[in-house]
C-alpha cells in the first residue's frame, strides 16, 4: 500500500493522470498518492500514519472516517491539483469506493469498466500484486496491445518481480506472447517506483 501510494504521488507530480478501479487497497493507495502530490513529501507519510488506524475497509465507517480526516487535514490547494480518476463498479458490493479519487465514474458491468479503464490508459498500466480481477485485467490489456485495438501499444509495467514471475507467474507468459509484437518493447517489471516513473516518462 505504501509503495503504491508513493508511486501515485510520483506519477502525478511528473504530470501523469492516475486512474484506478476506485476501490480499496492498491486502488485507494494510488488515488491517495495523487491526492497528496501537491503537498510536501512528509505529508504523505503523515497521511499514511492516519490511515493505518483503519487499515481494513471493514468496518466501513472507521475506514471512511480516517480517509475523510486525511482529506480535511490535507485538502486540495485548488481544483485540479492532485486530481485522479476512480471507476468502481456495482458488481463488487463488498468493495466500497475510496474517497481520494476526485473524479468518479460508475459502471454496472465489471468487464466494461475494466475494458474502459484499460482503453484510456495509453500512457501505460501498472499492475500491482493482485488476485483474479487483476490477472483478468492483465490479459485484457494484453489483448488490446496484441491487436493494437486503439492504434498504438501502451506500456505494461509489473510491480514486484518475484510476485509476477514466481508467486503468480503471469509475466513470463506475457513475455512469450509479446516476443514478436510491438508491445514486447514496452513490457517490463520493477521492484522500485523510481525506475517505473523513469520508464513511463521515457515512453511519452
Amino acid at each position: 500500500y505504501i509503495q503504491v501510494a508513493q508511486l501515485g504521488r510520483a506519477l502525478t507530480a511528473d504530470g501523469f493522470y492516475v486512474a484506478t478501479g476506485g476501490g480499496p487497497g492498491a486502488m485507494e493507495a494510488a488515488n491517495l498518492g495523487a491526492w497528496m502530490a501537491p503537498h510536501p513529501p512528509e505529508a504523505l507519510d503523515q497521511a499514511l500514519s492516519v490511515l493505518a488506524g483503519a487499515s481494513a475497509f471493514e468496518p466501513v465507517g472507521e475506514w471512511l472516517d480516517t480517509a475523510f480526516e486525511v482529506r480535511a487535514r490535507w485538502p486540495q490547494a485548488e481544483p485540479g491539483l492532485g486530481s485522479s480518476l476512480g471507476v468502481p463498479t456495482w458488481h463488487y458490493g463488498h468493495e466500497p469506493p475510496n474517497v481520494f479519487a476526485t473524479e468518479i465514474a460508475k459502471y454496472f458491468a465489471n468487464s466494461i469498466r475494466e475494458d474502459g479503464l484499460l482503453a484510456i490508459a495509453l500512457a501505460g498500466v501498472i499492475f500491482a500484486p493482485g488476485s483474479a480481477g487483476t490477472i483478468q485485467e492483465v490479459f485484457q490489456d494484453a489483448a488490446q496491445n496484441h491487436y493494437e485495438s486503439f492504434g498504438k501499444v501502451s506500456p505494461m509495467v509489473f510491480l514486484d518481480i518475484e510476485y509476477w514471475t514466481s508467486v503468480k507467474p503471469i509475466y513470463p507468459v506475457l513475455q512469450y506472447l509479446a516476443a514478436d509484437k510491438p508491445y514486447g518493447d514496452v513490457l517490463t517489471a520493477f521492484d522500485d517506483i523510481e525506475p517505473i516513473v523513469d520508464f513511463l516518462t521515457a515512453q511519452r
